[in-house]
Order: C-alpha cells, then structure tokens, then sequence
C-alpha cells in the first residue's frame, strides 16, 4: 500500500506517492546494475592476475570481493531510498563531514606520510570520502532552493563556491591533492551545470594557472611538487629520470601499457605484473595489468563499459522532474567520472600521480565504498525521477 503525502510550498499541492520496495525494485535499470556487476568481478580477476606472484597478497581478490558484496547491498538500500529523504539528510550529512575535517588534524591518524583517517570506536574512517557524496547532496540542496533557470553570476553562486572551497581546504591540508582536486571538479560540474555566467567561467579559466602557481609554491608538500616536476618533465619531452619514486612508477606503467600491443600476452602472462615492476599495481596502477595483458582492444573495452556508464547516468540525471534529482545524479556521475579520468591519465603520464584508484577495479575499501554510493544516488534517481520536490529553505530539515 503507498503513502500518500502533500506538499503545499514550492509546488501548488503537489502530490508524491512513495512507490513500495518491490515497484521500486521493479524500476531499477538492472542492465546498468549488471554492468556495475561485470566490473567489479572484471576487477577480483585482475586482482589475482596483479598478486599471483606475492603470496603476502593472495588475500587481496578475496577482501575486494567481499568489500563489493557488502557495498552492493548498501548500493540497494541506498537505491531505494527517496530523493526527499536524500534532501533531507544533505544538511546533516554536509556539517558532520565537515566537523569530522576539522577533527582530523588534531586527533587522526597518519598513514603514508598524511592525516586522513580518524578512528571511531572500531571503525576507521576517512572524512574526505563522506565528504564527496556530502557536498553533492548539499549543493543540489542549494540549487533546489534556487528555483530561476537562469544564468547567474558569483553572487548567486557564491553559496555553492563556499560550500566547495571550505572542505576542499581542509582536505589539501591533510594533504590529499588527488581528492582535493576531484572535489573541485565534481563540485564545478555542478555550478557549471546550475547556469553560472560565461564570463564567471571564463575569468576561472584565465585565473587557473596563476592560482596553480601559487599552490605549487606555498600549499604543495615537497613530496607533491616532485611528482609535479616529473610530470612536467616528461611532458616537455624532457623524459623520466631515476630508478625510484614516480618518476620509475611512470616509466614502468608506460613500458607495461605499451608492451601489450593491440590484443595482450593473455591473463596472467604480463611479464612486468609477474616481476611486481610497478609498484602498486594492485591498488592505483591495476590499469597497467590490464592494458599489458589484454592489450589496447582490452583497455579500450574498459573505457568503452565506463563510458556507458556514465553516459547511462547523465541520461537518468537528465530525465529527473526535480532540479535536487538532476544536480544530485549528476554530481555523482561527475565523481565517478573524476575517479576513471583521473586514474587512466595518471598512469599513461597525461596527469601527475596523484594517488586515485580505478573504481572498482582497484583493490580498496573506501574507494569501493563512495562509489557504490553514487551508484545507489544515480539508481535512487531513476527510481524516482518523477518524484517532484518541494523549494525549502536550505536548513528547513
């Protein structure tokens, strides 16, 4: 039996009918889920190709199964949950992650020479990846509240730059380039998307390497800025230098891309895999395994997969009656498409090695974690893509 609920502001009498588990298990795009399926088991089998000759890490495969078991049934949930109760939880969600930021910095714990984690009771956590699916939720709370289709200019998108900026911040501090930088670009689709004016945009763009130049000098770690002049070396042409550290990363991911030819030496075959040339290649660089063992038509079938992906995801984003569904699946769209565009140029040399995984197909909890739940975002829109919503205030919970 559906409940039936009014809502007398924003929309005259608008009229929602909470769809039961089973019609909205009857909705799901399960193509789109077979695919999210396909990948993550894609993944487990690159997995014990990447670790077969490390018996420290035979348990690897297995843990990444396990982790997507547990995060597919979250996805479900998630999936299932309605855009109104994703709206009201945005607020919330968007302020504990930011306190949990602030936390981090006096009670976290290091780990590969930076602050992410905190420790809650049993649970380890990292703040910066609630904070990806938190600040999307709250900037299309924003724009929900920001009814005009209009183009606007800063100052009406001055609450969602600020949004932004504040946890991007905190989480340079720590510091995490790779998700400060996916942060900002998942965040800037959604303001870009919103309808912000030309000239705002193009003033970002002009201002962007200068703001860059002064990262380089005054916020980046020196660890950070080596891995910037390695990339700008071999960019300029001026080739990779010394045996350890990226630049070697670098030269190794290239030299096991490149060995696979148009069709690969077959599973488990990839020479520079077997030898453990490249170091963590089960985790950010798993791509090399897979380009030198299936070549450039394997490679390109990944990207190919991913790009239906999230092509599939902007269209449900496109089709949702409320502008909260439509920034709200569109934002997650852009994370996931962060993580895969971010992830492939790092290990072809076109970005610097900013540490972030393939989703689904690098072995990791937390990565595994946030994107299951954008999926369960994308899904929960499609489910409820003609649920409209009302224009509240943005702290009315």
């Amino acid at each position: 039996m559906s409940i039936g609920r009014e809502y007398s502001h924003g929309y005259a009498n608008v009229s929602f009918e909470k769809p039961s588990i089973l019609t909205s298990l009857g909705r799901m795009p399960w193509g789109f889920v077979a695919l999210i399926v396909g990948m993550a088991l894609f993944g487990t089998a690159m997995l014990f190709s990447s670790v077969e000759t490390n018996p420290n890490e035979a348990e690897l495969p297995f843990k990444h199964l396990n982790r997507f078991v547990i995060s597919f049934f979250v996805m479900i949930v998630l999936a299932l949950t309605p855009l109104k109760t994703w709206s009201r939880i945005s607020v919330p969600a968007y302020l504990g992650a930011l306190f949990l930021l602030f936390l981090v910095p006096f009670i976290g714990e290091s780990g590969g020479g930076a602050e992410r984690w905190l420790k809650i009771g049993p649970l380890r956590v990292q703040p910066s990846e609630i904070m990806k699916l938190a600040s999307i939720l709250m900037r299309a709370r924003y724009y929900q509240m920001v009814t005009s289709d209009e183009k606007g200019g800063i100052l009406k998108h001055l609450p969602a730059f600020v949004m932004l900026m504040m946890p991007a911040f905190l989480i340079a501090t720590q510091p995490d380039l790779g998700t400060t930088l996916m942060l900002l670009a998942s965040g800037g689709v959604i303001i870009f998307l919103a309808g912000i004016s030309k000239w705002v945009v193009i003033s970002g763009v002009v201002s962007t390497p200068i703001a860059a130049v002064l990262g380089y000098m005054f916020v980046l770690k020196p660890y950070q800025r080596e891995r910037v002049d390695t990339f700008l070396s071999q960019l300029s042409g001026g080739g990779l230098s010394g045996s350890t550290g990226e630049a070697y990363q670098i030269e190794q991911a290239k030299i096991a891309v490149g060995s696979g030819g148009w069709t690969g030496k077959g599973y488990g075959e990839g020479i520079q895999s077997r030898l453990d040339y490249i170091p963590e290649q089960h985790t950010d660089f798993i791509f090399t395994v897979i380009a030198e063992e299936f070549g450039f038509f394997g490679a390109a079938g990944i990207l190919i997969v991913w790009g239906i992906l999230l092509g599939w995801g902007l269209s449900i984003a496109m089709r949702c009656e409320s502008r909260f569904g439509k920034f709200a699946a569109a934002g997650a769209v852009a994370t996931i498409a962060f993580y895969v565009a971010f992830n492939i140029g790092m290990v072809n040399g076109l970005l610097p090695v900013v540490g972030v995984p393939l989703p689904l197909i690098s072995y990791g909890g937390t990565a595994m974690f946030t994107t299951m739940a954008c999926f369960g975002l994308i899904l929960s829109a499609h489910i409820n893509r003609n649920e409209k919503m009302p224009n509240t205030r943005l702290f009315s919970l």
